[in-house]
């Protein structure tokens, strides 16, 4: 079985170690596997390479019969999550091949992709740091106003792309190059140094790039 280099993850929260120089480091631990091949994706059927990995076991009174038969192949029962992730050979995976936390050890470089927090509907000060209008001097309800946005006579209209309020948060965003810090095989468990994208318990992508 070909080692693969993107697995899922669920992120646990964050907390802090002390290293050998007796720094302190902030790390997020990421609850790691076990991922299951469900579906093999092939370049000659699909049209491209990739494998569906399966992450959290799902009761099976819980399962209608379409997932049940999505999942058949691999074995291993019906999975909370499915996600794909490319492969550079499609022949070296099989239904029911699983990977845990082990592929990743101390030093290793991981990209982390996840949705960020939703935050809601935001003004420009919450959400591209304005500092807003004058609190004074004839300002009248306007404070945390992002200002002028027109463009005079020509275009007459606001440029596509200009910042203004709107949904904040609830987006795809991947962080690259995170340091593993520490491993713990046995949990399943692996610390990065620094933040991650997301809320407790949200799915992760990690992907290993050294």
């Amino acid at each position: 079985m070909a080692e693969i280099q993107e697995l899922l993850a669920k992120k646990v929260g964050m907390t802090q170690l002390y290293n050998e120089l007796g720094e302190l480091v902030p790390v997020t631990v990421l609850a790691v596997g076990p991922c299951t091949v469900v579906q093999v994706k092939t370049a000659r059927k699909d049209g491209y390479k990739a494998v569906q990995l399966g992450l959290g076991e799902k009761n099976m009174a819980r399962a209608n019969q379409a997932q049940i038969g999505h999942c058949k192949a691999a074995g291993k029962g019906v999975f909370y999550h499915l996600a794909e992730v490319k492969v550079e050979d499609d022949g070296a995976y099989k239904p029911g091949d699983v990977f845990t936390a082990d592929m990743f050890s101390i030093g290793n470089l991981v990209t982390v992709t996840a949705d960020s927090k939703g935050k809601g509907y935001a003004g420009v000060m919450k959400r591209y740091g304005f500092r807003g209008q004058p609190a004074s001097h004839g300002a009248h309800k306007n404070h945390r106003s992002g200002g002028s946005v027109g463009t005079s006579a020509y275009p007459g209209r606001i440029i596509k792309g200009k910042k203004m309020p709107g949904q904040m948060g609830n987006r795809k965003v991947t962080v690259k190059n995170l340091t593993v810090v520490q491993v713990q095989s046995e949990q399943g468990l692996i610390m990065v140094k620094g933040g991650v994208p997301g809320a407790k318990n949200s799915l992760v992508t990690i992907k290993k790039v050294s």
